[in-house]
């Protein structure tokens, strides 16, 4: 009998399956048009024009209350229940704002899951937890999504805290994997009768690198955990972003995922395979063996996954309860013990036409109108400073080539999608992967160009042994651009920027700024393009520009023309300024009895953008007491430290308070340890306060309020100056607070 080569047996095999279209297979279903024809037919809803509308009732969502109240829903109920989720989502977000379109990516996979799983005791960790609305409202907090994100509401993240049903707590990517597998690992141990731990990581997660390290080693470990790859296309915000990858998402495996479903049907192909095989003798049938091996060559060029241990089962159509459903439960009821890697393809933002639309998928959004999609934005007169920092940026790249911009996955909140319209092959995308920017930075710096490394405060701790050993230790001058620093309003404490001096400050060969204003931020901006000595870190926080007015009016700048210089200045490295002289920002020279006495003058020193707040303090307290003289100061720098200028505060004034939007261990700390070692606190006659985050977490609420708690608004500088000044009793802080 003639026996068929391998690679005969394998092209007959590939051209006959070329014979068979996706739909010849059961259970394969890779596009997205009956989900989204079941959803745009259910009843009492209108989502094919404008104005869109939701059902009028909701009679399944109100039977549910917890995930056991789904158990004995039928599939035609499960996917009614689908569509009234999907508008519950997007009536709770319309009227708090928030992360919109990733839940509404995740509707049928949510409900599929808690059909399926039996949590408390089953795990689902959502990953990145933005994606958890639908999962909040199905595990007993669908009356409290209306204060979602708000202050003393629930978190727009899932929190153990909060609720039984959340497994894991995550604001930050690509942890998932990691956590389930450790749950796993611990279920068998402790001998829990059962073992289901279910990581779902979407959104660009899967780019992260802590990813890869917990696929490697739950495979090699054979834990028994089911990872859903919610794969939508979705790695940076916005994707889209022209960079010198070009405009398509910011991952190679992004593409190798896509390539899995374009190509041929992969799974279909494996399935056609294993049963063609049953036609050879005997004496082929040990290719049956690596037919997998084989069908992953020749369809999709190799399996990723089942490399690092998983059996991979996809891609199937996220959005299709019918495929879905019964695949979660032969997963839920395999004995295997080898991981999982379900792979499902989802569009973000289904279901809500606006969001499906919108360049962002209405990624994050205000409280916008339903009917439209239109975001109930407020108009501000002033820029933001991520824009202003965008558009120095670009000044300074015109003026000379070597300036790059690097972002990790977050082009549109770091203004690295404004730079990449303007040099897009000077802009990089590195994806979820701030370990990598930070040392891809580096070997930019060590051949020359000048990279603007811009990433969250809250992201850099991600990347701080990248920071200290391959760019502090050799002395690189990566530019390292922390946007969002201090407290950032509604997404809570795993996106606070409030670490960054305490953790930045201990490294040596850093140069630490933070601009009070606008001007200042563009002024920091090109002294860092200008400067080559070493690295430079600038934080900012979020928030927008003050505008001529009250640069002028508080500030005092005197501006050409009352117009917003459009262009920086470089600054002298550790070189810090005086703002406000007693008597008002020009002083009054002495003229009244104005701190006559050193007891009556008081000195803030202030590092960043609560400058604002010193000076309406300063400009409060000496209206109420004429006999008070305060000084405000800007140090602008945090290292090196302006010492010439901290020893003349001290040597004018009997107390001295610095204020800064970070934690303990910062600029505060910095000041306190020259003090000491400088001799300045020996004679006892200088009273310091540091104002700081105080040390705890800060949950959701606006910015303002989250300061208020703090204590770092005018009033409470006011109140700091008038106690140290003993114009009034106030109770010290205890220890508890």
């Amino acid at each position: 009998m003639r026996v068929l080569s391998t690679a005969t047996f394998l092209l007959l095999a590939s051209e006959l399956a070329s014979a068979f279209t996706p739909s010849s297979f059961p259970g394969h279903n890779v596009a997205r048009t009956s989900a989204r024809k079941t959803t745009l037919a259910a009843e009492g809803s209108n989502v094919s024009g404008p104005p869109y509308s939701g059902p009028a009732t909701k009679p399944i969502l109100d039977s549910v209350k917890y995930p056991s109240d789904m158990k004995n829903l039928d599939i035609r109920e499960l996917k009614q229940l689908s569509h009234e989720l999907r508008w519950e989502v997007l009536e709770a977000v319309s009227k708090t704002g928030g992360h919109l379109s990733s839940s509404l990516g995740v509707i049928e996979l949510t409900v599929a899951l808690h059909h399926v799983f039996d949590m408390p005791e089953d795990d689902i960790i959502w990953d990145v937890s933005h994606q958890c609305y639908p999962h909040k409202i199905l595990t007993g907090r669908r009356d409290r999504m209306s204060g979602l994100r708000q202050l003393g509401g629930i978190s727009g993240f899932c929190k153990r805290k909060e609720s039984k049903y959340d497994s894991f707590g995550a604001g930050h990517s690509s942890t998932s994997i990691s956590a389930a597998q450790g749950m796993s690992v611990a279920k068998s141990l402790l001998n829990k009768r059962k073992n289901n731990c279910i990581a779902v990581i979407g959104d660009g997660a899967i780019t992260g690198g802590m990813a890869y390290e917990a696929m490697n080693n739950a495979g090699y470990l054979r834990s028994r955990m089911i990872v859903v790859l919610n794969d939508n296309g979705q790695v940076s915000l916005p994707t889209g972003t022209q960079t010198a990858g070009g405009v398509v998402p910011a991952s190679q495996l992004s593409a190798y995922t896509s390539n899995l479903l374009v190509s041929k049907p992969f799974q279909d192909f494996r399935d056609f395979a294993k049963n063609l095989n049953r036609l050879f003798p005997e004496n082929v049938q040990d290719i049956n063996k690596r037919l997998d091996e084989y069908a992953r060559g020749i369809v999709s060029g190799g399996t990723l996954f089942e490399e690092l241990g998983f059996y991979y089962v996809g891609p199937v159509d996220g959005h299709d309860l019918e495929n879905l459903v019964p695949i979660l439960e032969k997963l839920r009821d395999s004995e295997s013990t080898k991981p999982v890697l379900l792979h499902l393809k989802t569009n973000k933002g289904q279901g809500y036409p606006p969001a499906e639309e919108a360049s962002d998928k209405m990624h994050g959004v205000a409280k916008f109108d339903l009917a439209t999609g239109v975001q109930y934005k407020g108009k501000s007169t002033a820029p933001s400073l991520t824009s202003i920092f965008a558009n120095t940026l670009i000044d300074a790249a015109t003026e000379d080539r070597a300036v790059v911009g690097i972002t990790a996955a977050m082009p549109g909140g770091t203004g690295m999608d404004i730079f990449g319209r303007r040099f897009p092959k000077r802009t990089f995308d590195v994806g979820i992967a701030e370990q990598h920017a930070v040392t891809f930075a580096a070997g930019m710096a060590c051949e020359g160009l000048k990279p603007f490394c811009c990433i969250y405060s809250t992201f850099l701790q991600r990347g701080y042994d990248q920071v200290v050993h391959d760019v502090a230790t050799q002395n690189l001058p990566v530019r390292l651009i922390l946007d969002r620093a201090g407290v950032v309003g509604n997404d809570g404490p795993t996106h606070h920027g409030c670490y960054d001096l305490a953790y930045l400050g201990t490294i040596p060969n850093l140069t630490i700024m933070a601009p009070s204003d606008e001007i200042e931020l563009r002024n920091m901006v090109m002294t860092c393009a200008a400067y080559d000595d070493g690295p430079t870190v600038l934080r900012y926080p979020r928030g927008t520009g003050y505008g001529a007015e009250k640069l002028q009016n508080l500030f005092g700048y005197e501006l050409e023309n009352d117009e917003v210089p459009t262009k920086g200045e470089v600054l002298p490295i550790g070189q810090g300024r005086i703002i406000r002289r007693p008597g008002g920002i020009n002083g009054d020279s002495g003229k009244n009895r104005r701190g006559r006495e050193r007891k009556d003058r008081v000195a803030i020193l202030s590092f960043g953008t609560r400058l604002h707040e010193s000076l309406v303090a300063a400009n409060e307290v000496e209206e109420m007491d004429p006999t008070l003289a305060v000084t405000v100061a800007d140090a602008r720098f945090m290292k090196p430290l302006d010492v010439d200028l901290i020893r003349e505060l001290v040597d004018e004034n009997s107390v001295l308070i610095t204020v800064e939007e970070g934690s303990i261990g910062g600029f505060g700390d910095h000041v306190l340890h020259f003090l000491a070692l400088d001799g300045a606190l020996d004679e006892g006659n200088l009273k310091v306060r540091p104002m700081v985050l105080p040390d705890k977490y800060f949950e959701t609420a606006t910015q303002y309020e989250q300061y208020e708690q703090a204590g770092l608004n005018s009033e409470h500088i006011r109140g700091t100056i008038l106690r140290l000044a003993q114009r009034v009793k106030v109770p010290a802080l205890s220890e508890q607070d």
